[in-house]
This record gives C-alpha cells, sequence and structure tokens, in this order.
C-alpha cells in the first residue's frame, strides 16, 4: 500500500515542478519614442548636460539659491510627495509578503460534553502549535506578479517625488524672477511718476505765465494721475508675489533692494539640449510613466494567471494533552496536512473581464507613456526656439526704447519752445513707458526660458553638479 501511494504521489509531484515554469508574466519592452530624431533649434554643444549641473552651480544668485533651498525643505507638496513614497513602499511590502507562507503561533483549549454508553461524558483537550494557512504555491505566477506591480507602482511613485522637486525648484526660480522683475517694474514706474510730476509743474508754470492753455494743464495732470495709478497697481502685485514666493518656500525669503537689472545680474548658466532619447532618461515624468506601463503590463499577468489552477496548502504541527500542566512534558504530537486545488469552470465571466480591464489600462498607460515623451519634446523645443530669438528680441526693444527716451527729449525741447503742443510729448512719454515695459518683460521672458529649458531636459534634482 505505502509502494503504491508513492507511485501515485511521484507523477503528481513531477506535474507540480513542470507547472512551475509556466509564469505569465512577459518581459517589459520600450516603445520608440514618437519624436523626431533631433532638435530643430540644438543648444551649444560646449554647454553641460543639465541634469550634471547642480541647480547652485545653474542658479548663480544667491538669494535665489537661498529660496530654492528653503522650499525643497520647507514646501508641504513635496513633503507630501515624499511621504507617498513611503506610502507606496508598504503596499509593496504587503504585496510581497503574500510570496511566503504566513507562520502562526496557537493555542487554546476544547470542552466538549458527549453520552457514553447513555452516561454524559465531559472531556478538555489542551492545544498549542505552528500553523500555516492557505499558502498559495504561485506556479503560474499570479502571486509574483502581482508583486511585480506593486514595484513598478513603488517606483513610479519615486519618480513623480523626483519630478515634483524638479518642477518645485523651477516655480521657485520663476516666482523669484517674477518678484524681482516687479520689483524693477515699480521703480520704472515711480521714476516715471516723478518725471510726470516734474513735467506738470513746469505745464503749470506755463499755465500760470499764460503759455499754455487749460487743455494742456489738465492732460498734464491726467497724465501724472495714470503713473501714480500703474505705481499703485504694481506695489500692490509685488506684494502678491512675495506672498506667492512665501508659501512656494514655506519660509520668508530675504530679497535685497533692486540694485540693477535683471539682465545684469548673471543669474543662469548655458546648457546643452542633447538629443531626444535623451529624455527617456533623464525626465523623471518619463520615466514614472514607464514604470506604471510595467504595472500594467504584471497586472495583465496576474489576470491571465486566474484562469489557471490556484494551489494552497495548509498545515500545522503542535501538541496535544487532556491536562494542562502536562502539555509541554507528556503532550502528544500532533500534526496536520491539507493541500488543496481550486480550478475556474464558471464564473460568469469575471476572469475575463478582469484579463480584458487589465488590457485596456494597460493601452492607456502606453498612451500616456508615449504622450509624456512628447510633452517633454514639445517643452524642450519650444524652449530652444524662444531662446534662438530672444537675444535678438532684446536687442531691438532696447533700440526702440532708446529711441523714444530721445523723442521724449526731442518733444520736451520742441513744446519749451513752442514749436509742437503738449499732446505730442504726452504721445511720447506714454510710448516710453510701454516700451520701458516690454523691455523688462522681454528680459524676464529670457530668464524664464532658460528656467523652463533647464526644467523640460531634467535639471534640478541634484544640489551640486555631477564630477
Amino acid at each position: 500500500m505505502k509502494t503504491r501511494t508513492l507511485t501515485l504521489k511521484l507523477p503528481l509531484l513531477a506535474a507540480l515542478l513542470s507547472l512551475a515554469g509556466c509564469q505569465t508574466l512577459t518581459s517589459h519592452q520600450r516603445t520608440a519614442a514618437p519624436v523626431p530624431a533631433q532638435f530643430a533649434a540644438p543648444a551649444a554643444d560646449a554647454a553641460p548636460a543639465a541634469v550634471d549641473i547642480g541647480w547652485r552651480d545653474f542658479f548663480r544668485n544667491p538669494e535665489l539659491q537661498q529660496a530654492i533651498a528653503a522650499a525643497l525643505e520647507n514646501n508641504r507638496d513635496l513633503r507630501t510627495a515624499a511621504l507617498r513614497i513611503e506610502e507606496a513602499r508598504a503596499l509593496y511590502q504587503v504585496q510581497r509578503a503574500d510570496r511566503l507562507p504566513t507562520v502562526n503561533a496557537t493555542g487554546g483549549a476544547t470542552s466538549s460534553r458527549q453520552l457514553f454508553r447513555g452516561q454524559p461524558f465531559q472531556s478538555t483537550v489542551y492545544q498549542v502549535g505552528l500553523g500555516m494557512t492557505a499558502f498559495e504555491l504561485d506556479f503560474f505566477g499570479r502571486v509574483k506578479s502581482l508583486s511585480e506591480a506593486a514595484l513598478a507602482q513603488f517606483f513610479a511613485t519615486e519618480e513623480a517625488r523626483r519630478s515634483a522637486q524638479i518642477a518645485l525648484v523651477g516655480e521657485v526660480a520663476k516666482a523669484w524672477l517674477a518678484e524681482r522683475a516687479l520689483a524693477e517694474q515699480v521703480q520704472i514706474a515711480e521714476r516715471t511718476l516723478k518725471a510726470r510730476e516734474s513735467s506738470f509743474g513746469l505745464v503749470r508754470q506755463r499755465f500760470d505765465a499764460g503759455i499754455a492753455n487749460a487743455l494742456e494743464l489738465r492732460q498734464s495732470e491726467g497724465l501724472v494721475q495714470s503713473a501714480r495709478v500703474a505705481a499703485l497697481a504694481l506695489q500692490r502685485q509685488h506684494a502678491q508675489s512675495r506672498n506667492g514666493l512665501t508659501l512656494l518656500t514655506g519660509s520668508s525669503v530675504r530679497l535685497p533692494a533692486q540694485t540693477s537689472t535683471l539682465s545684469a545680474q548673471q543669474i543662469t548658466s548655458d546648457i546643452r539640449a542633447g538629443l531626444p532619447s535623451d529624455l527617456l532618461a533623464n525626465r523623471p515624468d518619463i520615466r514614472a510613466a514607464e514604470q506604471r506601463l510595467r504595472s500594467s503590463e504584471a497586472s495583465i499577468a496576474a489576470a491571465r494567471a486566474a484562469f489557471f489552477p490556484r494551489i494552497s496548502l495548509t498545515a500545522a504541527v503542535g501538541l496535544a494533552s487532556p491536562q494542562l500542566s502536562g502539555l509541554f512534558g507528556d503532550g502528544t504530537g500532533i500534526w496536520s496536512f491539507a493541500p488543496a486545488v481550486s480550478l475556474p469552470i464558471f464564473d460568469s465571466g469575471r476572469n475575463q473581464a478582469g484579463l480584458d480591464l487589465a488590457q485596456v489600462r494597460s493601452n492607456i498607460a502606453v498612451a500616456e507613456y508615449e504622450k509624456a515623451i512628447q510633452v517633454a519634446f514639445r517643452e524642450v523645443a519650444d524652449a530652444l526656439d524662444a531662446r534662438a530669438t530672444l537675444a535678438d528680441e532684446i536687442a531691438a526693444q532696447q533700440s526702440s526704447r532708446d529711441a523714444q527716451a530721445a523723442r521724449v527729449e526731442l518733444a520736451q525741447t520742441r513744446y519749451r519752445n513752442g514749436v509742437a503742443s503738449y499732446l505730442e510729448v504726452l504721445d511720447a512719454e506714454r510710448e516710453l513707458y510701454v516700451a520701458e515695459q516690454q523691455l523688462l518683460q522681454t528680459r524676464l521672458l529670457k530668464l524664464t526660458n532658460a528656467v523652463d529649458l533647464y526644467r523640460s531636459l531634467g535639471g534640478g534634482l541634484d544640489e551640486a553638479s555631477r564630477q
């Protein structure tokens, strides 16, 4: 009988061992990037790559460096992203634990009262031991696939935190530049207000002398009031921009007095663009999308494994005794071993629907991955195209401003000599103010474009440059 039992178990054991190699998890294959092979306007190759230069070396201004450091330490959104990593790690550990058996220590007492030959009989049995409940033998890779999906989600969360850090560095830099530009705009508005008040004083003197008429006086007064309104509006915007910067950094930031223009401070460094294929390795958001794609592929493998038999083991070993005092001395050894096989036969299409859902989600992940690549390419291409023309635009804007300044001086001279009306002076001063504001906005655009290029190429993750 023992020989026959062993003969029956050997084929079953061999079949189970052969099924152990039937893993349904497929290897991930990276899809081709749906972007051109080169950028239309590449940067200079002599400059370092964005991922190789730390943000302290890219942003040269000490006050801006302090603002970024404060944001990385105090920003609540970045802190939440870091806690999401701990959450994903814990979920992965929970899923990974299913790949190993769970052993529990058990103990208890069972009392019963029965009839034996017409007489009541009461007995008590004390037990203690170790037990393993429904441990699944993962012959078809279902548990492994779920673990791989959780691991990929954990990696995606880590990449999302890195992407959040890069975005935070860029947003702090742009907020700081916007605040500094508004401070410079306030200075221009206040300087314009003083100039117009001085011009209004001159017109009033001419009016009192009977040289200027009432219309010229009111036009000059209106110009003064419009300059005062513009100065007050810019002061309000400047205060609000400081509040926004405080929110990003999580603390108040020391902002020195504006002593020079933004373009004269050399705030950023040059970087090279590289190739579009480099974005796959340098952009954390693309890597996060790829990890989510890996997770969806692992979920497909787990859904396929649900069609195969599920084999589980339940076992226990311990001691039993009718006396509690003799449990560990004279107790009797007991054990149980209960393998079980579950084969899905009819589930109303539940498993097929689960597989279809996993495949649809995988297709969605592929589309999101390709879109992430396309968005990254668009951001870099836009920044490079803007970089190619902004220097010439600033030069042209500077020439326009200088021409408007000369026009104001000429118009004022003609008005004092009685050759031209005050309307010519009024129009020239308005055009000069607009030209100065546009020049400042163009300079700010060049700096923010440099920040966007640095961020879109994956820069801002490291504090110090890579050797």
